[in-house]
């Protein structure tokens, strides 16, 4: 339990070290080629934070442990929208600019109801399955919408970089020292998301709790760890729009590409306990969106965010219960 304890502790400070890596690197080559820092967050940031779900998803698609993959999945995305971007407007108020608003969070919503109807196609029976063809129309799904603000920006950023150049207001930015940086940050997230989940599911293995409840709790935060000391870090550095896309990003690739690698892998079993969860995430990312449009608009205000950690303190209480 001692060593346990210890693996988890350096797993925290491996995932701050590589999350403040990852965000220093990532900004600063959205600043040397001017690219918007939403869409960094989407692509990089995302993907990099994400690997612990990745890794997780294809070992337990392998040993059979479906419950984990699905759990994981769910309980990382509510902790992305309910605990981390709570966390975050705690510390400074987070503004949604008008991308994210009207595409990015949107879809994300759309994310969730296409998991809900995969799932309830099978009202009825005793549980659900996202086979392969569902699995292979989510990763199309996730490279659909993964590459098309890069193709949307590509025009723009160029531009924006031409005229930069030739008025000579380009960042002295070391590119290699920057992307050096994002893969030493990646390296640390995936291995200190390793120490944290890992030890803490051995520990929660010694207590007798379920896989499912695992999946939803010590997993979903451990792999979300990433999302969250590199969002927190994010907003400390005021790059904000960094932190949103990372959140949101994430929030779509973890029901896209997560989901959509392990049911090509193994067809994944969706039981029915899954139900409330993934109907309390449907409406959590629907929440955000409208967040967006009442009070002070396209801000997550502090008043916000307290709702947003009252609904997952209530959601952690109700696993237990």
């Amino acid at each position: 339990m001692l060593s346990n304890t210890l693996m988890i502790t350096l797993g925290f400070v491996l995932l701050v070290i590589g999350a403040d890596l990852l965000v220093r690197g990532a900004s600063n080559i959205a600043k040397k080629f001017h690219i918007p820092e939403m869409l960094i967050g989407l692509t990089i940031v995302a993907l990099g934070t994400s690997a612990p779900e990745l890794i997780i998803t294809i070992t337990s698609a392998q040993s059979g442990a479906t419950d984990l993959i699905i759990g994981n999945a769910i309980g990382s995305n509510l902790c992305n929208l309910l605990l981390i971007l709570g966390l975050m407007a705690i510390i400074r108020p987070v503004f949604i600019d008008g991308e994210a608003k009207k595409i990015h969070i949107p879809v994300a919503v759309f994310a969730v109801f296409v998991i809900l109807v995969i799932e309830l196609s099978n009202l009825g029976s005793a549980s659900a399955f996202i086979d392969r063809w569902d699995g292979i129309l989510l990763v199309v799904l996730f490279i659909v919408y993964f590459t098309y603000p890069i193709f949307t920006e590509i025009k723009d950023i160029r531009q924006a970089y031409k005229e930069a150049k030739n008025n000579g207001n380009t960042k002295k930015i070391n590119v290699f020292l920057s992307i050096i940086f994002i893969i030493i940050g990646i390296v640390l997230l995936k291995y200190g998301g390793d120490f944290v989940v890992d030890n803490s599911t051995l520990i929660a293995e010694y207590f007798n709790i379920s896989e499912r409840v695992i999946g939803l709790t010590i997993v979903a935060i451990g792999t979300a760890m990433p999302e969250l000391v590199t969002s927190i870090i994010a907003v400390i550095r005021k790059d904000t729009d960094l932190a949103v896309g990372n959140l949101v990003g994430s929030c779509v690739l973890n029901l896209f590409l997560i989901l959509g690698i392990g049911a090509i892998i193994t067809p994944l079993e969706f039981s029915t306990d899954f139900t409330q969860n993934l109907i309390l995430l449907f409406f959590s990312t629907l929440l955000l969106w409208v967040f967006n449009y009442i009070g002070k608009k396209n801000t997550i205000t502090r008043l916000k965010a307290l709702i947003l950690l009252g609904i997952f303190s209530f959601y952690m209480v109700g696993l237990f219960v």
